[in-house]
């Protein structure tokens, strides 16, 4: 890549895909942008994000060219995106932040995958969380790490009156 490409500025546009197929159009796109030398610099899937993919390129005409007659594509949205609205959806929150306590979870890792529990303790300096296994003959309180849990039910906040 010359100096003249990477000094070239860069918008973020939008593209509408058929929701749950966002992965399969973003690597088609790549495939695309690879043979044709297209000056596309980035694809974004969101995760949170269903139906759309960003794309930053030099103009909206690369990113046409990279998505004409690619199946699961919609259409190019109209415009450019701003920046700040593409970094929500680059920032990751830790899973520790959603977790509270009476939350159910499901284990996703260690011994105990694939078993559903109950969260006594969360401790977000170490980001780690104390569970009682709901499937467990008697309660025996277990520690991991917030990574190995995965959300499955809020607890039901009773409201005071």
């Amino acid at each position: 890549m010359s100096d003249e490409e990477e000094r070239m500025p860069t918008a973020v546009f939008a593209v509408r895909t058929t929701a749950g197929q966002e992965k399969n159009v973003a690597d088609l796109i790549a495939a695309r942008v690879e043979t044709n030398k297209l000056p596309i610099k980035a694809i974004l899937v969101p995760e949170m994000l269903k139906g759309y993919v960003f794309i930053e390129a030099g103009g909206p005409h690369f990113v046409d060219e990279a998505i004409a007659g690619i199946k699961h594509v919609r259409s190019r949205v109209p415009g450019i995106v701003s920046f700040p609205e593409v970094e929500r959806y680059i920032v990751v929150k830790p899973v520790i932040e959603e977790l509270d306590i009476e939350d159910l979870v499901e284990i996703v890792g260690g011994p105990f995958k694939g078993m559903r529990a109950k969260i006594t303790r969360v401790d977000k300096t170490k980001e780690e969380v104390t569970l009682e296994l709901l499937e467990a003959t008697f309660t025996l309180p277990i520690t991991v790490h917030a990574d190995y849990v995965r959300l499955a039910e809020k607890a039901k906040k009773e409201e005071t009156t």
